[in-house]
């Protein structure tokens, strides 16, 4: 990279002269948590005009997991993406993944991330088969499979990745993992998102021998600077995931963690769930001394987690007034947020029933794939608690809950349908489908894809 990066300079300009930003030096300290050195860096090469810079910093504020700082990311890519295909891709990759995003920008986002495929920027690869993925209606007439498997006729690499993307997409992921094991195990030293790949194998096909070499790998790449910390995170959180049918490997989940967190803030509020999901790991003073270092890092996942204690009041006293101060921190980040603030506004925790807030977190909640979101809105439009009944809106609700196989919300439509004029139908029909309009995702497909979704960081 050093090279490459004299090259751009014309060799007018000796890095790594003291005083002078250091594009390799900026990043080793990505490498090494030292955030501060890499923007300082980056932050001067990018004043300068380099494109490079641009894209890191962006980089940066993408994986700062702060929305406010999106904007940011976004600015930076397209400063660079005129004479920089990665930054072309990355900007593709961030329209693609915001959500509520308009047609016109996942129009643009596919666009971008074509043409950067077609100009050999192969990191496109996997997020232009998300997207289509996620949005089928973007291109109703292009068939996902028979793109990969011409971008796999041609050699690429990434559309190995891609492939087991749509194996997760389809369901058939566990029908494929001798073939999703090999093709990792050929990836593993340039993607290293394999390493989430093989850990999920393991566990599923129970081979303890195989999980212990694979994790002796990532150590010996972490401590070389190969792998960044936040990869050991994300295979922490697969040994972990109860969404994968087969034994969890706590201790070495719990492991890899411990390692991670003084170096990795966000690894601490990762710790108290782990603990707060299996408390045998550790005591509940544990879990609120992670919780607290992770709110002192600004972790959102750590502010959520705290308002959900001091909502349920399990560990915590039951406080919802510090339940929902904490939520509100957190709700910019993390839908589930305002899964909880609506669920207090509409039971009364505070004093009194607040329908109309209730009403706003629980569709923002429910529009960002909160599987609970919908049934807690059928409900406030059916209880009369502080709203008066509308059964259209509580069919609504409850027909989009019940197509995410909630016994309560099949009850409740039950009970709606017979009290309903034929004038009552009709309206919640159109308004039934102009809600599933607004929400683009399949939920049911979002939640087999969110593992490599959430893996694809930085290719």
């Amino acid at each position: 990279m050093r090279a490459a990066f004299l090259s751009l300079l014309g060799g007018g300009l000796l890095l790594g002269c003291a005083g002078l930003p250091d594009q390799q030096l900026a990043r080793e300290a990505l490498l090494r948590g030292d955030d501060e050195t890499a923007r300082q860096n980056f932050q001067a090469l990018a004043g300068m005009g380099y494109p490079e810079a641009q894209t890191a910093l962006g980089d940066m504020a993408v994986g700062s997991r702060d929305p406010s700082r999106l904007a940011e990311a976004e600015s930076l890519y397209r400063q660079a993406a005129s004479s920089s295909v990665r930054a072309q891709s990355r900007l593709g990759r961030l329209l693609s993944r915001q959500g509520g995003a308009s047609d016109i920008q996942l129009k643009e986002a596919e666009g971008l991330l074509d043409q950067a495929i077609s100009r050999g920027e192969y990191s496109a690869v996997v997020p232009l088969t998300l997207l289509y993925l996620s949005y089928p209606q973007l291109s109703p007439a292009l068939d996902p499979q028979q793109l990969v498997n011409g971008w796999r006729t041609q050699g690429i690499a990434e559309a190995e990745l891609a492939q087991i993307l749509i194996y997760r997409s389809q369901g058939s992921y566990t029908a494929h993992l001798g073939e999703v094991e090999a093709k990792c195990q050929a990836l593993l030293q340039l993607q290293d998102i394999c390493y989430v790949e093989l850990a999920t194998v393991h566990r599923l096909r129970q081979q303890p021998e195989a999980m212990q070499l694979l994790l002796a790998n990532l150590r010996s790449a972490y401590a070389s600077g190969v792998v960044a910390p936040a990869r050991l995170e994300s295979v922490a959180l697969t040994l972990a995931d109860p969404a994968i049918p087969a034994p969890a490997e706590l201790s070495q989940a719990k492991g890899l963690l411990d390692e991670v967190a003084p170096v990795y803030p966000g690894a601490w509020a990762s710790l108290a769930k782990l603990l707060h999901d299996y408390p045998a790991l550790g005591s509940p003073e544990e879990m609120l001394g992670y919780l607290e270092r992770g709110r002192a890092a600004g972790d959102s996942r750590a502010e959520l987690l705290t308002g959900r204690l001091y909502y349920d009041g399990r560990v915590l006293p039951q406080d919802p007034r510090l339940a929902e101060e904490h939520l509100l921190k957190a709700a910019a980040e993390q839908p589930a947020a305002h899964f909880y603030l609506g669920q207090l506004y509409r039971r009364g925790y505070l004093g009194e029933v607040r329908p109309q807030e209730a009403t706003d977190h629980l569709l923002q909640a429910a529009r960002a794939g909160h599987t609970r979101a919908d049934l807690a809105l059928a409900l406030l439009f059916s209880e009369s608690l502080g709203v008066k009944v509308d059964r259209v809106n509580a069919y609504v609700f409850a027909c989009l809950a019940a197509g995410q196989a909630q016994p309560e919300a099949t009850a409740l439509l039950a009970n709606l349908e017979p009290a309903m004029s034929a004038a009552e139908r009709q309206r919640a029909a159109q308004l039934l489908q102009d809600e599933q309009g607004t929400r683009h995702m399949d939920p049911a497909r979002l939640v087999r894809i969110q593992p490599l979704q959430n893996g694809m960081d930085l290719l």
